[in-house]
């Protein structure tokens, strides 16, 4: 399938079971919104959200985030993670918004980047959903969904975002990306992503690659050895590692050099497929 229909087909798709393609943090104005986003590094937006409205009210402000230390700030965020470094950042961030820009954020990507503890990632998302410029940041969510699905075949955050912007018009980009996180988020997991209930499953190469691995063997005896050959039909408990032609380390049985292992306590194969992590 030519990626610019497989393009049109992922969003309508995910625009069918995804009503509102928002962020959901919780702001209400373009400060809070730089703060909480900064806070999601590494971070999910519900345990940001928790901490969020008493910091807001302490510090409702640039001003009021520059009159404070790193240390005052660092109890309102103690749950989220990196507290320490992120206090310290948002302490830097309220006197240079006062000193370089009046107290206000500024609405470019390359004027937000500058910021104290802000990435290219987070300069994208504050410009599109504050300010409405088009862009398409890329976390982990995007950049394993875009690369499964086959959108994409970018192995670095950038590289993803290149080939998404080149594939959507500018329209579409910042729908686009709260489409794919929240599909990454609730369906396309990390761990066990939810294949069966997919409504890009028809369509998705990650899923096609697994509908092609071996099916779960069952009666398998685990006291025989580790591992089952589908083949030849004996267990064992080490596999001899070889590099497959996409890259992945694959077992291989020391009897035949048959990659048609079983894991013999779930009968599940042993086999690998590409993912994506970032």
């Amino acid at each position: 399938m030519e990626k610019s229909i497989l393009a049109a087909k992922t969003f309508a798709a995910l625009r069918s079971v995804i009503k509102a393609p928002v962020t959901e943090l919780q702001y209400t104005n373009p400060y809070e919104l730089l703060v909480a986003v900064l806070l999601s590094a590494q971070c999910t937006d519900a345990r940001v959200n928790l901490v969020t409205p008493a910091l807001f009210t302490r510090f409702p402000d640039p001003h009021a985030l520059s009159c404070v230390t790193t240390a005052e700030i660092l109890p309102y965020i103690q749950s989220v993670t990196f507290p320490n470094n992120k206090a310290a950042h948002r302490a830097k961030l309220g006197h240079v918004l006062m000193e370089k820009h009046g107290g206000s954020i500024p609405q470019s990507v390359e004027e937000i980047e500058k910021l104290p503890g802000c990435g290219h990632k987070t300069a994208e998302v504050v410009a599109s959903v504050a300010f409405g410029i088009p862009a398409f940041p890329v976390d982990t969510h995007v950049f394993r969904v875009s690369n499964r699905i086959g959108l994409v075949s970018g192995k670095t955050v950038k590289e993803v975002e290149v080939q998404l912007k080149a594939l959507f018009p500018k329209s579409e980009w910042s729908e686009g990306h709260h489409l794919l996180i929240l599909h990454g988020r609730y369906t396309c997991k990390a761990q066990n992503p939810q294949c069966t209930s997919c409504v890009l499953a028809t369509c998705c190469a990650y899923k096609a690659q697994m509908d092609m691995l071996p099916a779960t063997v069952v009666g398998l005896k685990p006291r025989l050895g580790a591992y089952y050959c589908a083949d030849c039909h004996q267990y064992c408990n080490q596999f001899i590692a070889i590099t497959d032609e996409n890259g992945l380390e694959q077992g291989s049985c020391p009897q035949c050099g048959s990659v048609h292992l079983h894991h013999t306590k779930t009968g599940k194969t042993a086999m690998k497929i590409r993912d994506f992590r970032v």
